[in-house]
């Protein structure tokens, strides 16, 4: 089954290398994508604990304002805001199914009119706008970007772990299998 793009990605951007901190270059394109199951340094932040370091989504940076699309048929199950420093921000949480079987996926970094555009119960259909990337008084202080994260468990709320504890990462990728099963090769 052929997939809508979360984001339309120009030809070239940036894949990003963020297992040191700080960050050994800024990156130098705008437009940039930050790896699955990446065991990352940078997260310093008190809500990481100093403990919760591997990446279970994929971040697709871009400028603030990007629109961000559904990529198949589906509806927002929930909508929030994490305020936390390092937190998503704004956040949706769409239900999909895919082969028979339902899937969720996060969206986080998002901005506050992004909540507006789809409150919970919205129906939409595949390449419809679901929100924009966040400017980072929007998005938890990051720079804009989506994080965009699949469960095949049923969220309880707005929230899903973004990064999990090493010894959580084999556990944590069967819950929240690679997201380039439907966003595609997006890196070796």
């Amino acid at each position: 089954m052929p997939f809508h793009p979360v984001v339309l990605l120009p030809q070239r951007y940036e894949v990003l290398d963020l297992r040191q901190a700080p960050f050994p270059t800024p990156p130098t394109a705008q437009w940039a994508i930050g790896r699955y199951d990446e065991d990352r340094a940078i997260y310093t932040q008190e809500l990481f604990g100093g403990r919760r370091t591997v990446h279970m989504g994929i971040d697709i940076g871009g400028p603030a304002g990007v629109a961000v699309h559904a990529f198949a048929p589906g509806f927002i199950l929930h909508a929030g805001y994490n305020p936390a420093p390092g937190d998503y921000g704004h956040v949706l949480v769409s239900e999909h199914e895919l082969d028979g079987a339902p899937l969720w996926a996060l969206w986080g970094h998002l901005s506050g009119s992004s909540l507006a555009r789809s409150p919970v119960g919205r129906r939409f259909q595949a390449g419809e706008v679901l929100g924009w990337l966040g400017e980072p008084e929007d998005n938890g202080g990051w720079p804009p970007h989506l994080h965009f994260q699949l469960s095949i468990e049923r969220p309880a709320t707005h929230d899903l772990p973004g990064a999990v504890a090493p010894e959580e990462r084999e556990q944590a990728r069967r819950l929240y299998p690679d997201p380039r099963r439907v966003l595609g090769p997006l890196y070796r």
